[in-house]
């Protein structure tokens, strides 16, 4: 298998663009944050034109009062009046709506955990929104994600790869991971070769209106809100039992949704012994059991099955078994698996080691050394070592 070489900006007069810098136009995604900031400016200062556009994805007011996306494009206006490149806003609410809000609510009503920053990728900002850009004429869209687009293949057959970002504690591989090799080609992103305190320094360097702006947290494009508070204005959840894997009932829980695997802030559990923690869900009972201490077994299992396969490359490409890590959240380490086959659309994967609070529906994200190979949905579980004990 050939290893991808990364693509840096200026040397993109490949066979996928073969004009000069000045006659290549690029649509940066302006978020209002630092990252995009100084995206636009390493792209402007390497002699691009380039374009800053601001997606409006939600518009409400949160519990202060406050729209977040006006005061998130005043900052894109300050930083592009700064720059001398044109802005401007385009609304993406309907669709935001539509393809990634409506999903998101729909598995909180499932029970599960939903993760709206893949959904989101995927759907609004490397679906709709490159197609505005292509529309809009231009040669690439370009983000503030940490990762990196690796090219490899002879020239007439080019191919392009994930790879993480220099930065691994700022990495955002594992939210990338849906992006087909197709879109990537169209794709740059800027400060992937660099640290987040590279990029502050640069944004201090350049005074940009952004250099000292905290890194956004929350739903992707909604913020940080009160959580519990703001679900409950779109679906309605049950109370149901906080209960022990032997039957006891030690509480009662808000909405089996608002809890995940592995939780235990939160809970309201108190009492002697060591804190407790979210070992499983019944979502058809609506009981949420717990057990105490961090290791319980019943938090462990070494083996799981994914679907809603998603590889950047194709498939063909790999061959399984398949020897790789993997992360099942965004922080975690990377862990050594195996896939030890592909059937029905399906992967069965093992652990080299047991691995804790494994979560249905959350993505499991799998890696070639640098290289981001793609990922899937879990969908379940193998046995804990509780049950394996048990039985």
């Amino acid at each position: 298998m050939n290893r991808p070489v990364t693509r840096p900006i200026h040397a993109l007069n490949d066979s996928n663009n073969p004009k000069k810098p000045e006659d290549t136009l690029v649509v940066v995604g302006m978020s209002g944050g630092v990252d995009s900031s100084v995206t636009a400016l390493l792209l402007k200062n390497a002699g691009y034109k380039v374009v800053g556009i601001f997606m409006k994805n939600w518009e409400e007011l949160d519990e202060r009062g406050v729209c977040k996306s006006s005061l998130e494009f005043k900052d894109v206006e300050r930083v592009c009046f700064a720059l001398d490149i044109p802005y401007y806003s385009i609304d993406f609410i309907q669709e935001y709506r539509d393809n990634v809000f409506a999903h998101f609510l729909q598995e909180y009503e499932l029970g599960f955990t939903p993760n709206p920053d893949i959904l989101c990728n995927r759907e609004i900002k490397f679906n709709v929104f490159l197609k505005k850009a292509m529309e809009l004429g231009a040669d690439y869209l370009a983000t503030g994600h940490y990762a990196q687009i690796g090219v490899s293949g002879p020239e007439n057959q080019r191919e392009y790869s994930l790879l993480r970002g220099h930065d691994h504690t700022k990495d955002q591989s594992y939210f990338l991971y849906t992006l087909k090799s197709d879109i990537l080609k169209k794709v740059l992103f800027p400060i992937g070769h660099l640290e987040k305190k590279e990029v502050r320094k640069i944004a201090r360097e350049f005074n940009l209106a952004t250099k000292d702006k905290k890194d956004s947290t929350g739903i992707c494009f909604i913020g940080e809100r009160n959580f519990k508070e703001f679900l409950s204005q779109f679906i309605q959840l049950k109370t149901g039992a906080f209960q022990t894997l032997n039957g006891e009932i030690v509480g009662t829980h808000s909405g089996s949704a608002y809890y995940t695997i592995g939780q235990r802030k939160g809970l309201g559990l108190g009492g002697a012994g060591e804190p407790w923690f979210v070992v499983d869900k019944n979502i058809e009972k609506n009981i949420v059991y717990v057990e105490r201490g961090d290791d319980h077994p019943a938090l462990y299992a070494k083996e799981l099955w994914a679907n809603e396969i998603s590889f950047v490359r194709d498939l063909s490409h790999f061959a399984f078994p398949l020897n790789c890590t993997a992360k099942i959240r965004y922080r975690q380490k990377d862990v050594a698996c195996t896939i030890l086959s592909l059937e029905n659309n399906m992967f069965h994967v093992a652990f080299d080691e047991p691995q804790r609070a494994i979560t249905i529906r959350q993505s499991i994200v799998f890696y070639l050394g640098e290289e981001c190979l793609g990922g899937a949905m879990i969908a379940r579980r193998g046995p804990t070592l509780h049950e394996q004990k048990s039985n």
